[in-house]
Protein backbone atom coordinates (compact mmCIF):
# COMPACT_ATOMS: atom_id res chain seq x y z
CA UNK A 1 0.00 0.00 0.00
CA UNK A 2 3.30 2.76 0.97
CA UNK A 3 4.32 1.70 -2.41
CA UNK A 4 1.19 2.05 -4.38
CA UNK A 5 1.04 5.73 -2.17
CA UNK A 6 4.35 6.75 -3.17
CA UNK A 7 4.24 5.29 -6.98
CA UNK A 8 1.60 8.37 -7.83
CA UNK A 9 4.45 11.04 -7.04
CA UNK A 10 6.78 11.66 -10.12
CA UNK A 11 10.85 12.92 -8.94
CA UNK A 12 9.56 16.57 -9.61
CA UNK A 13 6.79 16.23 -7.12
CA UNK A 14 8.75 14.48 -4.74
CA UNK A 15 11.07 17.33 -4.73
CA UNK A 16 8.01 19.66 -4.45
CA UNK A 17 6.63 18.40 -1.54
CA UNK A 18 10.30 17.94 0.09
CA UNK A 19 11.28 21.76 -0.73
CA UNK A 20 7.50 22.63 1.02
CA UNK A 21 8.19 21.04 4.11
CA UNK A 22 11.87 22.27 4.26
CA UNK A 23 11.01 25.56 3.54
CA UNK A 24 7.59 25.95 5.49
CA UNK A 25 10.30 24.48 8.78
CA UNK A 26 12.87 26.96 7.54
CA UNK A 27 10.51 29.81 7.88
CA UNK A 28 8.79 29.29 10.84
CA UNK A 29 11.41 30.29 13.68
CA UNK A 30 11.49 33.62 11.37
CA UNK A 31 7.59 34.19 11.28
CA UNK A 32 7.07 33.23 14.97
CA UNK A 33 9.28 35.71 16.10
CA UNK A 34 7.88 38.40 14.14
CA UNK A 35 4.16 37.42 15.40
CA UNK A 36 5.50 37.50 18.59
CA UNK A 37 7.03 41.01 18.52
CA UNK A 38 2.93 42.00 17.06
CA UNK A 39 1.11 39.89 18.99
CA UNK A 40 2.50 40.31 22.64
CA UNK A 41 1.90 43.37 23.58
CA UNK A 42 -1.57 42.53 23.09
CA UNK A 43 -0.97 39.12 25.06
CA UNK A 44 -2.68 37.15 22.02
CA UNK A 45 -1.18 33.94 21.52
CA UNK A 46 1.52 34.84 18.48
CA UNK A 47 1.76 30.94 17.21
CA UNK A 48 -1.90 30.95 16.03
CA UNK A 49 -1.27 33.74 13.98
CA UNK A 50 2.19 32.78 12.61
CA UNK A 51 0.62 29.53 11.66
CA UNK A 52 -1.71 30.56 8.98
CA UNK A 53 1.96 32.65 7.52
CA UNK A 54 4.29 28.88 7.35
CA UNK A 55 0.90 26.60 6.81
CA UNK A 56 0.97 28.43 3.34
CA UNK A 57 3.60 26.09 2.19
CA UNK A 58 1.69 23.21 2.78
CA UNK A 59 -1.18 24.53 0.57
CA UNK A 60 1.41 26.01 -1.92
CA UNK A 61 2.85 22.68 -2.36
CA UNK A 62 -0.29 20.46 -2.71
CA UNK A 63 -1.14 22.99 -4.93
CA UNK A 64 1.62 22.75 -7.71
CA UNK A 65 1.30 18.70 -6.91
CA UNK A 66 -1.95 18.11 -7.25
CA UNK A 67 -2.46 14.51 -6.12
CA UNK A 68 -4.21 13.04 -3.15
CA UNK A 69 -1.94 12.43 0.27
CA UNK A 70 0.57 15.72 -1.21
CA UNK A 71 -0.54 17.99 2.16
CA UNK A 72 -0.17 14.87 4.36
CA UNK A 73 3.45 14.37 2.75
CA UNK A 74 4.37 17.26 3.43
CA UNK A 75 3.15 17.61 6.99
CA UNK A 76 4.85 14.00 7.47
CA UNK A 77 8.46 15.04 6.25
CA UNK A 78 8.02 18.65 7.96
CA UNK A 79 7.47 16.16 11.02
CA UNK A 80 10.45 14.63 10.64
CA UNK A 81 12.66 17.50 10.12
CA UNK A 82 11.66 18.71 13.23
CA UNK A 83 12.17 15.58 15.66
CA UNK A 84 15.01 14.65 14.17
CA UNK A 85 17.27 18.03 13.89
CA UNK A 86 15.35 19.21 16.62
CA UNK A 87 14.21 22.77 15.71
CA UNK A 88 12.21 25.38 16.90
CA UNK A 89 8.63 24.01 17.72
CA UNK A 90 9.09 20.85 18.53
CA UNK A 91 7.99 18.29 21.02
CA UNK A 92 9.37 15.47 20.56
CA UNK A 93 7.34 12.51 19.19
CA UNK A 94 3.95 14.26 19.42
CA UNK A 95 5.52 16.36 16.35
CA UNK A 96 4.44 13.60 14.69
CA UNK A 97 0.63 14.39 15.87
CA UNK A 98 0.75 17.91 15.80
CA UNK A 99 2.86 18.25 12.35
CA UNK A 100 0.90 15.12 10.46
CA UNK A 101 -2.67 15.70 11.15
CA UNK A 102 -2.53 19.51 9.26
CA UNK A 103 -1.80 17.91 6.40
CA UNK A 104 -4.37 15.27 6.87
CA UNK A 105 -7.24 17.79 7.40
CA UNK A 106 -6.28 19.47 4.00
CA UNK A 107 -6.03 16.52 2.16
CA UNK A 108 -9.75 15.06 3.52
CA UNK A 109 -11.19 18.70 3.10
CA UNK A 110 -9.98 19.11 -0.60
CA UNK A 111 -11.69 15.36 -1.35
CA UNK A 112 -14.84 16.53 0.10
CA UNK A 113 -14.33 19.71 -1.99
CA UNK A 114 -13.33 17.90 -5.08
CA UNK A 115 -10.54 20.06 -5.24
CA UNK A 116 -6.57 20.18 -5.33
CA UNK A 117 -5.07 23.62 -4.81
CA UNK A 118 -7.21 24.86 -8.00
CA UNK A 119 -8.49 27.97 -6.86
CA UNK A 120 -8.85 30.43 -4.37
CA UNK A 121 -11.19 28.91 -2.14
CA UNK A 122 -9.93 25.72 -1.61
CA UNK A 123 -6.38 27.25 -1.01
CA UNK A 124 -8.30 29.63 1.68
CA UNK A 125 -10.24 27.10 3.47
CA UNK A 126 -7.42 24.51 3.16
CA UNK A 127 -5.31 26.90 4.88
CA UNK A 128 -7.73 28.27 7.45
CA UNK A 129 -8.21 23.99 7.90
CA UNK A 130 -4.70 23.23 8.51
CA UNK A 131 -4.02 25.99 10.87
CA UNK A 132 -6.77 25.52 13.01
CA UNK A 133 -5.94 21.91 13.52
CA UNK A 134 -2.32 22.95 14.39
CA UNK A 135 -3.38 25.19 16.92
CA UNK A 136 -6.30 22.99 18.49
CA UNK A 137 -3.81 20.10 18.94
CA UNK A 138 -0.47 22.03 20.20
CA UNK A 139 -3.58 24.57 22.68
CA UNK A 140 -5.07 21.60 23.63
CA UNK A 141 -1.94 18.49 24.02
CA UNK A 142 0.65 21.12 25.31
CA UNK A 143 -1.01 24.36 26.90
CA UNK A 144 -4.52 23.06 28.08
CA UNK A 145 -6.01 26.74 27.23
CA UNK A 146 -8.95 27.41 29.17
CA UNK A 147 -11.92 27.90 26.78
CA UNK A 148 -11.86 31.53 26.25
CA UNK A 149 -8.77 31.72 25.12
CA UNK A 150 -8.90 28.86 23.53
CA UNK A 151 -11.16 30.42 21.08
CA UNK A 152 -9.21 33.44 20.95
CA UNK A 153 -6.46 31.57 19.91
CA UNK A 154 -8.78 29.44 17.05
CA UNK A 155 -10.21 32.92 15.95
CA UNK A 156 -6.72 33.95 15.29
CA UNK A 157 -5.53 30.97 13.41
CA UNK A 158 -8.34 30.77 11.15
CA UNK A 159 -7.80 34.44 10.61
CA UNK A 160 -4.23 33.99 9.89
CA UNK A 161 -4.98 30.76 7.87
CA UNK A 162 -7.15 32.89 5.63
CA UNK A 163 -4.70 35.09 5.11
CA UNK A 164 -2.10 31.84 4.36
CA UNK A 165 -4.11 30.84 1.84
CA UNK A 166 -4.93 33.82 0.08
CA UNK A 167 -1.38 34.20 -0.80
CA UNK A 168 -0.27 30.87 -1.41
CA UNK A 169 -3.56 30.49 -3.91
CA UNK A 170 -1.63 34.21 -5.30
CA UNK A 171 1.58 32.43 -5.54
CA UNK A 172 0.04 29.06 -6.54
CA UNK A 173 -1.23 31.21 -10.14
CA UNK A 174 2.28 32.43 -10.64
CA UNK A 175 3.95 29.37 -10.30
CA UNK A 176 1.47 27.86 -12.43
CA UNK A 177 1.92 30.22 -15.07
CA UNK A 178 5.84 29.99 -14.88
CA UNK A 179 5.41 25.92 -15.54
CA UNK A 180 2.93 26.10 -18.56
CA UNK A 181 5.55 28.97 -20.14
CA UNK A 182 8.74 26.77 -19.54
CA UNK A 183 6.82 23.65 -21.34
Amino acid sequence: MKRKFLAQFSVFDLLIIAFSAAIGIAVKPVLSSLSHLITGPFMIPGGSFAGGLYMLFIILGAGIVQKRGAATLICFVQAILVVISGVYGTHGAASFLTYTLPGVVVDILWLIMRHRGCCLWCCFFGCIAANLTGAFLVNVIFFRLPAVPLLLSLALAAFSGGIGGIISWNILKRVRKQLENDE
